[in-house]
């Protein structure tokens, strides 16, 4: 309460509620993605938001920023995924042939024959990855939702 963290909930459930009455169509994958991409870095005069105690904050404290319902309603680009796109991600995590088909797919799954991926490639729209001395590579593909005549394509992080 303190926080607000108690208010979140029942704001962000309003604002998806309203993004997929206006975008039937969208999965909650790029709703998310819609609200993230779109949120706002900054408070209303242009100054950095502040925590509790009326400090700066960092993305530690913030996360994607602050909700933009107008801007999300029309975001230009959004990262997607389908039910499908889980399932090497879940094989990759020992689920069972039943869980991953029943629960997530709800059709029959061999994960034996299922390349697995690791959480960051799934194609949302951020991800953490372990710094050191191995590179690494994520690939994401976004969506064009926008009014603009193109086509969505990879980028490479």
């Amino acid at each position: 309460m303190i926080l607000g963290t108690s208010m979140s909930f029942p704001h962000l459930s309003g604002v998806v509620a309203l993004l997929k009455s206006a975008h039937p169509d969208w999965s909650l994958v790029a709703i998310k993605s819609a609200i993230m991409t779109t949120a706002d870095q900054v408070n209303r005069r242009g100054k950095p938001i502040n925590d509790q105690r009326l400090l700066p904050t960092d993305v530690f404290a913030t996360g994607a920023g602050h909700v933009n319902p107008t801007k999300a309603n029309d975001p230009g680009l959004i990262y997607d995924l389908r039910p499908d796109d889980y399932i090497p991600y879940l094989c990759e995590l020992n689920f069972s042939n039943a869980q991953v088909g029943g629960a997530v797919v709800h059709h029959r799954v061999d994960c034996k024959r299922e390349s697995s991926i690791h959480e960051a490639q799934l194609n949302h729209p951020s991800f953490s990855i372990k710094l050191g001395s191995t590179p690494q590579k994520y690939t994401r593909t976004v969506t064009n939702v926008g009014g603009a005549k193109s086509v969505g394509g990879e980028h490479l992080f």
